[in-house]
């Protein structure tokens, strides 16, 4: 294959997942300065319409993809993230630069040393483009309230991209980068990336160190404490696998090595198919699409109630609540599936300046259980809007969450349509 230029591929190179542009990196048939260059000329052109990044490091992101470009040209390529332009949710700290949480009392707040994520994530080579825009305090499922002005759906601005993680899963959408990093609380990454047609992953509870997310500041409420993972935004299930091998904690509960391409145990997984969820009639619809599809990978079935219990309760037997819960609801299954959203995405106008207007009824669970949970892309609404499909698994079955949303992307194919913000 010969030399590949960015300006001849520039159409698609937005839209390239990790792994092959990647490979294109590696290879010096692309430069990194290359592919910062179209994405901060992408940035440039769409970000005053989506609003996705609140701060773009343009200089810096120059510069690292410089001393990358050296690097691998003198044969120390650092692994699949070297030279690949990523964001960072605004919750982050990143030392020197600003992080607000989209919270006016922060709006010049500097940390001084990188959250863990952060500092592991340069370590691999990634660039850093920028700080994303995101539901102030990461209180909201909208994404819309924001001391840096909302966050429109890329697919059409007049809809909420959901939130907390908005900008982050904007931005991935419509290929100003090419993952984030994030949090999920309540479904703070899973909604928006539903809503946007991207990919949304938190894996169970201490999975990956949250260390650094507004670091110094008065804590969050102990709930909150419990609830909050790290999450991971990106366009395709095994960019999620790439930069989770980055960011895991390195353990004995899970290998992260493997996490796509490794057996289900016996060849087959268990599904359980939820039958207690609500959810609007086009919900509906596609979630049985889906469950169509992954009814032909031959993985047995059976229907299932989801655990949703009341989070709100509080948090008196959280513990003792996840130790339990593999035993009891993936007693006779491996994985559960249910919509990510239990209604399409609302437009903007109809949220009535709800910061709750999109509900988190069918996510929440997931993080009061400490469960890994991933929503896929599944189609869209009869708007013209993405819908999400959920795949749960019990605590450190990560691997397995991951191996059923890479086979299901593969055979349904939903992820390969973009959205044309240009028209936005």
């Amino acid at each position: 294959m010969g030399k590949v230029s960015a300006a001849n591929i520039e159409k698609e190179v937005y839209y390239f997942s990790i792994a092959e542009i990647s490979d294109l990196i590696r290879q010096r048939q692309v430069s990194p300065v290359e592919v910062v260059e179209l994405c901060l000329e992408r940035i440039e052109a769409l970000n005053p319409k989506i609003n996705a990044f609140i701060t773009v490091l343009a200089d810096q992101a120059h510069e690292q993809a410089k001393i990358a470009e050296t690097e691998i040209k003198a044969g120390r390529w650092r692994g699949p993230l070297h030279g690949i332009p990523v964001g960072i949710k605004d919750f982050y700290d990143t030392a020197g630069i600003r992080t607000t949480a989209a919270f006016e009392y922060f709006k010049d707040r500097i940390p001084v040393n990188d959250a863990l994520g952060v500092a592991r994530l340069k370590e691999a080579g990634a660039i850093i483009l920028g700080k994303m825009n995101m539901h102030q305090l990461g209180a909201g499922t909208t994404g819309l309230d924001s001391c840096f002005g909302p966050v429109r759906n890329p697919w059409n601005a007049e809809y909420i991209p959901g939130g907390s993680s908005s900008g982050s899963a904007a931005a991935v959408a419509s290929g100003m980068c090419y993952a984030t990093l994030d949090t999920d609380a309540i479904g703070s990454c899973r909604l928006p990336a539903a809503c946007c047609g991207v990919v949304g992953f938190k894996g169970t509870y201490g999975l990956v160190n949250p260390k650094g997310i507004l670091e110094g500041e008065e804590p969050p409420d102990e709930m909150i404490q419990w609830f909050s993972h790290p999450g991971i935004t990106t366009r395709n299930v095994k960019d999620t696998t790439l930069m989770l091998e980055v960011l895991a904690e390195k353990s004995d509960q899970i290998k992260t090595g493997d996490l796509v391409n490794g057996p289900a145990r016996n060849g087959k997984l268990r599904i359980g198919v939820a039958d207690n969820f609500h959810a609007q009639p086009e919900v509906s619809d596609a979630f049985g699409k889906a469950v169509g599809t992954i009814h032909g990978l031959n993985h047995p079935m059976s229907k299932v109630g989801v655990p949703f219990g009341d989070p709100s309760g509080g948090i008196a037997n959280i513990e003792a609540d996840r130790k339990s819960i593999a035993g009891q609801a993936f007693k006779d299954i491996d994985i559960l599936l249910l919509p990510t959203t239990a209604t399409t995405v609302p437009t903007i106008k109809d949220t009535g300046g709800n910061p709750q207007a999109l509900s988190p009824e069918n996510t929440a669970f997931a993080n009061y259980y400490g469960l890994p949970a991933i929503s896929v892309p599944c189609g869209f609404d009869t708007n013209g809007i993405p819908l999400g499909l959920q795949i749960v698994g019990r605590p450190w079955d990560d691997g397995v969450v991951l191996q059923l949303a890479y086979q299901y992307q593969l055979a349904a194919k939903h992820g390969e349509k973009h959205p044309i913000a240009e028209s936005s």
